[in-house]
């Protein structure tokens, strides 16, 4: 997994002597599961989605051409054969998004959270997964763990939404969480800020940890 991780940090370096690149591991992750949903994407879709301008979705598309994960014609831009397999391999480990109502864990006017497969290994304090959604661009996180059938805080036993059920059951539903799974809620002011700073600290957690499978 580490692996395709830094082929996807490949993408979104820059070529020097290139300038600096206005897309990071969040848009391009986003990018390919636009791709694999609609199976061919335009470069307009791709624009309004990500909300990057037509220069930087250009630049993105051909950084992603180089390492063979797209291809692309008048019709639109679609995922490789390797593309394809990268990405079902990094949905089996972010196996569930969903956006989450203002509450006790989310706390931003837009809130999004993300389940990483079999992570809950990697979480002492939920400090460090705060720390990384803050730099790549949200207000905040909060870090729960699924344990014994239950939502908890780190290192808390007890059900962190029990007393918010609708919520709860939204978490449930929605993410779908097992037995030592991480869930990542990233906060910010606008809605795609939450969701790319989302993606992009769940995939900086997954370069910096070892699987457990």
């Amino acid at each position: 997994m580490q692996q395709i991780i830094r082929i996807l940090t490949k993408v979104a370096d820059r070529y020097a002597p290139s300038r600096m690149l206005s897309f990071d591991l969040g848009h391009v992750f986003k990018a390919m599961q636009i791709m694999e949903e609609k199976k061919k994407a335009s470069r307009k879709t791709l624009m309004r989605e990500l909300g990057l301008g037509e220069g930087v979705v250009k630049t993105m598309v051909k950084h992603m051409k180089m390492n063979r994960l797209v291809e692309n014609s008048n019709a639109g831009m679609w995922l490789t054969n390797r593309g394809k397999t990268m990405y079902l391999k990094l949905k089996s480990v972010i196996a569930g998004e969903s956006d989450v109502p203002k509450c006790s864990v989310a706390p931003g006017k837009f809130n999004h959270a993300i389940l990483v497969r079999g992570f809950a290994y990697s979480v002492k304090s939920g400090i460090e997964q705060r720390d990384i959604a803050i730099r790549n661009g949200a207000m905040g996180a909060t870090t729960l763990v699924f344990k014994d059938d239950k939502l908890t805080m780190p290192d808390k036993n007890s059900d962190t939404l029990r007393k918010e059920p609708e919520v709860h059951d939204l978490m449930l539903s929605k993410l779908q969480p097992r037995n030592e799974d991480m869930i990542i809620i990233v906060s910010a002011d606008e809605k795609r800020t939450a969701e790319m700073a989302a993606k992009g600290t769940a995939l900086q957690i997954i370069s910096e940890n070892e699987m457990r499978y």
